[in-house]
């Protein structure tokens, strides 16, 4: 930010010596040191306040999601093009592929969450006896 070298260092430490004295100089330094310590943490305790009113915090969580995402599609697109050539090697073509083929990545992320969790429900399937609309008043009611 200065750009401040050794030489100029030493050239101030030489002067501040000079200037002090050897008697003078440890204390003055002290001093300095405690002065550019609280200036620092005022700074830092604006710039946390500053960030925390603009809400820098949400945009850098923003930023990582979208990056995530984009990697994911990325990934993605990766998979897809495997699964095309390796389909074009064995001479399947991927059009011939069943409709469960033709599914996108999230509907198999959906069908692997389903049969993790246990299929989902139908409209004809029964529902536990706790669950009915009626047992349900009736614990409300209760």
């Amino acid at each position: 930010m200065f750009d401040i070298g050794f030489p100029e260092l030493l050239l101030v430490g030489i002067v501040a010596l000079l200037v002090l004295g050897p008697e003078r100089l440890p204390q003055a330094l002290r001093t300095l040191g405690l002065w550019l310590g609280r200036m620092r943490r005022s700074f830092n305790a604006v710039k946390t306040e500053i960030e925390r009113e603009i809400g820098m915090d949400e945009i850098r969580r923003q930023l990582h999601n979208e990056a995530v995402l984009d990697e994911l599609k990325r990934i993605e697109r990766d998979v897809h093009a495997t699964v095309d050539e390796a389909a074009g090697r064995s001479g399947h073509s991927p059009a011939s592929a069943g409709p469960a083929d033709a599914e996108p990545a999230g509907g198999q992320l959906v069908k692997a969450t389903e049969l993790q969790m246990g299929a989902p429900r139908g409209a004809g399937d029964p529902q536990p006896a706790d669950r009915t609309p009626e047992r349900i008043g009736a614990k409300q009611d209760a």
